[in-house]
């Protein structure tokens, strides 16, 4: 009776929820969205799909729960003790913004899944997850009321858009192309063109091609906390 108790709380722990969306996701990471079936599911889990479907009703309504699992995950990363302002917003802030870039670069599928959360269900939890962990600080900061959504707002675009673009970038050269050669070759073609047309593109070429993409992304948002700070912050 006890062996007969101990195998059917195994399966429980195999079968429950938190265990069906990592294998989601370990499934998505490997194949992409085409590769998550519940097939491919059942068989990862050795499982029926009737202890899957009483736990998630459709592909739908699971990858819902994948990405809410992995996007909650990435807002719990801490700014770096090591920050003298670990505590103030702004680092805070950068802590999000790079807990969700380092997600979206980790999972290919991630940037997908969240244009079409927040486009298709801004109601589900995605969107006011990720709005409340940007929008907290926001406040935080001191911004005027009537100008916070505006403000969180503009961080959780570039945010989201600009990790997804990263991404896709990754992606689409393929781990086969080295990244060095790749930008050096897109720096020599930005010097080659005509100096009249494309005067700032050949200027910056240099910088395009020693850029570090975190870095870049922080600066971004570092650029947008300054000009909240100087057009949303009450005036003394």
């Amino acid at each position: 009776m006890a062996t007969r108790t101990r195998r059917s709380q195994r399966r429980t722990e195999a079968l429950s929820r938190e265990r069906i969306v990592e294998a989601a996701v370990e499934l998505l990471d490997a194949a992409g969205e085409g590769g998550l079936t519940f097939r491919a599911l059942t068989e990862r889990l050795a499982t029926g799909p009737g202890a899957i479907y009483w736990h998630v009703a459709n592909k739908s309504e699971l990858l819902d729960a994948v990405t809410d699992a992995v996007v909650a995950a990435a807002l719990t990363i801490e700014p770096a003790e090591s920050v003298e302002s670990a505590d103030s917003p702004q680092e805070k802030i950068r802590a999000v913004a790079l807990g969700l870039f380092d997600a979206i670069d980790e999972h290919p599928w991630l940037a997908a899944q969240l244009t079409a959360q927040l486009s298709r269900s801004p109601w589900g939890p995605v969107t006011p997850r990720i709005l409340e962990s940007v929008g907290r600080q926001v406040r935080a900061l001191g911004v005027s009321e009537g100008s916070q959504f505006t403000a969180a707002s503009a961080l959780v675009h570039y945010i989201l858009g600009a990790a997804g673009q990263n991404a896709a970038n990754g992606r689409d050269l393929g781990s086969d192309v080295d990244r060095g050669e790749f930008l050096d070759a897109a720096s020599k073609a930005w010097q080659e063109l005509d100096p009249d047309d494309y005067p700032f593109t050949r200027a910056v070429a240099e910088q395009m091609r020693e850029h570090d993409d975190r870095e870049q992304f922080l600066a971004g948002i570092d650029l947008i906390l300054t000009g909240i700070t100087a057009l949303h912050l009450p005036r003394g």
